[in-house]
């Protein structure tokens, strides 16, 4: 199914300018119509242009009546512009139909979409790191991303670690959000942070020792975020090492320790996060999650 993709740079600037070119080529391979901002390889200091330029292409993208306007790239830089952010644009894109696809330093944007509109976003690809990689892109995302393109997608699926099997049927039913630690984290206590009870929190990060992700965890905690969940579904960390001083301090011990301090389940494994395997996941949507044994589920749409 042809869709009409608008392309832009919200946050870093892209440094790998062929990945994007290689992005462009495949998603057009696929049969879709792209159209790339023309400010997307727009470069000030570590960002992809100044905050005005920035804030111009999110205006444009909102504007373009394109069914997806997706990121080039993450990295930082959305977080500066939230207060300026034309939120009124967004959600009547929103509403008109254009699906906001990103991840990584977008969940600040998503957050605050979600805070100020309630409309829905999708955590999903980036154009380079995901169609523009060298070789062939990842199989599932492939598909998950074509059931977004094509409104078919309901729902994702996954395997818990064998240690984490549910021994008894797990339902829970809330507001799916969340995305990277680092950007959620950050926005606790500012009028982005999006005011979810009751809801199923993901969490995903790269380049964050576990003590970081732990810290992380820890002020979500102590915020009372964590406490106001149904569920906490952690996704990948990805690109830490550890190092001597940690003395058997690892990821696991962070989950371990996560489940002593909340009541609601912490189920691990969802494939999300800076790895070439990811789903599409509706932030700011009602889902269904469910667990028995190892199969877990995320379900939206009319099909659950």
């Amino acid at each position: 199914m042809t869709q009409r993709i608008y392309i832009y740079s919200p946050s870093s600037a892209v440094r790998n300018k062929a990945a994007v070119r290689r992005g462009i080529a495949r998603l057009k391979a696929l049969g879709h119509e792209v159209e790339l901002d023309p400010a997307s390889f727009a470069t000030h200091m570590r960002f992809a242009g100044d905050d005005a330029t920035r804030l111009a292409a999110i205006e444009r993208a909102a504007a373009s009546r394109a069914d997806i306007a997706i990121i080039t790239r993450g990295g930082y830089g959305l977080t500066r512009l939230l207060p300026a952010l034309p939120y009124r644009k967004i959600a009547k894109a929103i509403d008109r139909g254009t699906k906001f696809v990103g991840l990584s330093d977008f969940t600040a944007f998503q957050s605050a979409v979600l805070a100020r509109t309630g409309r829905v976003t999708w955590a999903g690809p980036a154009v380079g790191e995901d169609f523009g990689v060298e070789g062939e892109p990842d199989d599932i995302m492939l598909a998950c991303f074509e059931d977004l393109a094509s409104g078919q997608g309901e729902g994702t699926g996954w395997q818990l670690p064998a240690a984490e099997a549910c021994d008894r049927p797990l339902r829970r039913e809330g507001v799916l959000w969340g995305g990277n630690l680092a950007m959620v984290a950050s926005l606790a206590g500012t009028p982005w942070m999006p005011e979810v009870k009751d809801g199923i929190l993901f969490l995903e990060d790269v380049h964050e020792h576990p003590y970081r992700i732990e810290r992380m965890l820890t002020q979500l905690l102590y915020a009372g975020v964590l406490a106001r969940q149904k569920a906490i579904v952690l996704g990948h960390f990805t690109n830490w090492l550890p190092v001597p001083h940690d003395k058997g301090f690892k990821l696991r011990t962070v989950i371990e320790w996560l489940r002593t301090q909340v009541k609601a389940p912490v189920l691990t494994g969802l494939p999300f996060g800076h790895v070439p395997t990811k789903v599409c996941l509706p932030v700011g949507a009602r889902v269904t999650l469910a667990a028995e044994g190892r199969d877990a589920f995320l379900l939206w749409g009319h099909a659950h």
